[in-house]
């Protein structure tokens, strides 16, 4: 969709709110331009130089009309602010959704997940346009239509102005448009650009505490900041432009009018208070079409905020039914038929897999060089990958008509680069979850060897742990993940080297633990430490992509 499609569409969602700001509006428009009526009666009362109850009566009612359009616009900023809460929760709860189950073809050497989490804060900028859009331009377009015809019962010449007016904003949109919402959409890309490099200096601040790394910072930060400052002064650029063209308009107009207005005068054919009412209802038109052209900047904003976000939401997510038990995979077989997998992009399949049959409580081993398909066969076989030839059997079902949410919810896994999240410590191993007994929460931290630990911290399992688990030993870190994985106690556990942080002897110890015969999980692990092969029932060898061999005990 266009962004302008898209701003519509988001509109669509609170179709009441809008519709009540635009009766409100309404009414304020028509009070506020028949206050130069009042005037004009004001103005005649005073000429005859009478003090009559009618202009007592007339002063009261102008006031009374202020105060009425000052409660309008009230009644108008509580609809706006729900508006805006509205947007932020329905925004929020979307990235929340959406961020976990968007399709590993959507993200594989496209785009950095945490770049499309920082698209959120777009969010705010729609909040305010949205309001200032809606309370300014409703207000502006009404004053701009209730003034022309007002104008034209004083005179038909001023029927010409309002036509001149609609061609003018009609100009003015049409030759900017384009330009204006290509620059902006420039401008963001870079301002996006310059908080990722941001962060990313941030995160790796250790590597660039060098003087060489440094200055290559600052100098990367250079060009993107360049980049953005460009694309800044071409929108300036089409504001400028617009500015211009209103000033020009204003000067002309204005001129027009009150050499116009005061001939009609002189000829008697508009009186005193007529001519005063009729500038009066001028300067708020022209002020109205200030508005518009003004607040075009913030139309731009909220267009290239809409579609950023809207890029985020229109990748495609992983679909699932939910209507399956997580209990009808209590004991999980799994078979591949022709399995095949390439990488989105890719003409050559990363994985080739003719026939595999993995049982319940199996404990394998895979092993291989570097580049040999280990890590692809895991998160194919978890459902983190999506196979894109052959067939994936989960208890003879295949694996696109299986209900992969009840699948993932009887297996626990641990991928390469997985870290813990901000929270506390019990928060990254139960994620919060009522069901977990405190008997199962301390079999699984003892089984770990975490509970020790634990126990020495001041706050216990309520320590706050930092992104990416900073102030854990990487030791803790991934026995905080192996805690995670096993705590439901799963069908079957995938694991990528869960270990390789671990001394000898701890590691030796968990490994003899998750590969115990008492345990009826299924454990497919791969991993370069020799202890998982002497332990393991089987094990498969890869190489380029295929199984090698494949070795039971």
């Amino acid at each position: 969709m266009s962004p302008a499609s898209r701003f519509f569409n988001l509109l669509k969602l609170d179709k009441r709110d809008i519709t009540q700001i635009f009766f409100y509006a309404v009414f304020a428009g028509i009070i506020s331009l028949s206050l130069p009526l009042g005037i004009q009666a004001i103005i005649n009362f005073i000429q005859s130089g009478r003090a009559s109850v009618s202009w007592i009566v007339l002063v009261i009612i102008v006031v009374g009309g202020v105060a009425l359009v000052g409660f309008m616009s009230l009644m108008q900023l509580r609809i706006t602010e729900n508006l805006q809460q509205k947007i932020f929760v329905r925004s929020s709860f979307e990235f929340a959704y959406r961020l976990p189950k968007i399709k590993f073809g959507e993200l594989y050497d496209k785009i950095y997940p945490p770049e499309l989490a920082n698209r959120f804060f777009d969010t705010l900028t729609i909040q305010k346009g949205v309001s200032k859009l809606l309370l300014d331009f409703s207000a502006a377009l009404l004053q701009i239509g209730f003034g022309i015809i007002l104008l034209s019962l004083y005179h038909p010449f001023f029927i010409l102005f309002g036509i001149l007016l609609v061609i003018l904003l009609y100009l003015i949109y049409r030759y900017s448009y384009d330009s204006g919402v290509e620059t902006s959409l420039g401008e963001s890309k870079y301002k996006y650009r310059v908080a990722d490099w941001l962060q990313e200096i941030a995160r790796n601040n250790s590597s660039f505490r060098n003087p060489t790394n440094f200055n290559y910072a600052l100098k990367k930060n250079d060009e993107l900041v360049s980049g953005y400052l460009n694309y800044r002064e071409k929108h300036f650029s089409v504001l400028k432009r617009q500015f211009i063209q209103l000033i020009t308009y204003k000067i002309i107009i204005t001129a027009g009018l009150l050499l116009i207005g005061g001939y009609l005068v002189l000829s008697q054919k508009m009186n005193i208070g007529e001519f005063v009412a009729s500038e009066i209802v001028i300067l708020l038109v022209i002020n109205s079409v200030e508005k518009i052209i003004v607040g075009l900047e913030t139309f731009y904003d909220v267009l290239t905020s809409v579609e950023k976000i809207g890029q985020v939401t229109d990748m495609d997510i992983e679909q699932s039914s939910e209507t399956a038990e997580g209990s009808r995979y209590h004991k999980i077989q799994l078979e591949a038929q022709n399995l095949r997998f390439k990488y989105p992009g890719s003409s050559k399949d990363v994985l080739s897999i003719d026939s595999l049959k993995i049982s319940q409580g199996e404990k394998i081993v895979l092993r291989g060089n570097n580049g040999s398909g280990k890590t692809t066969l895991i998160r194919v076989l978890s459902g983190l990958l999506q196979p894109t030839g052959g067939a994936f059997l989960i208890n003879d079902d295949t694996f696109r008509k299986i209900d992969i949410a009840s699948y993932r919810s009887r297996v626990g896994t641990i991928v390469q680069g997985e870290t813990p999240f901000e929270g506390t410590i019990l928060e990254n191993i139960t994620f919060n979850d009522p069901a977990i007994s405190p008997e199962n929460l301390r079999w699984a931290l003892d089984s770990m060897q975490l509970s020790s630990y634990i126990n020495s911290l001041p706050d216990g399992l309520d320590t706050p742990v930092f992104p990416e688990g900073k102030q854990l030993s990487s030791s803790d870190a991934q026995k905080v993940l192996l805690a995670r994985s096993i705590l439901h106690k799963p069908s079957v556990l995938f694991l990528e080297n869960p270990t390789s942080y671990m001394d000898a002897e701890v590691a030796c110890e968990l490994i003899k633990f998750l590969f115990s015969p008492e345990h009826p999980w299924t454990v497919i692990v791969s991993s370069s430490n020799p202890e998982w092969c002497e332990l393991a029932t089987r094990q498969i060898t890869m190489g380029n992509g295929k199984i090698i061999s494949d070795t039971k005990k």
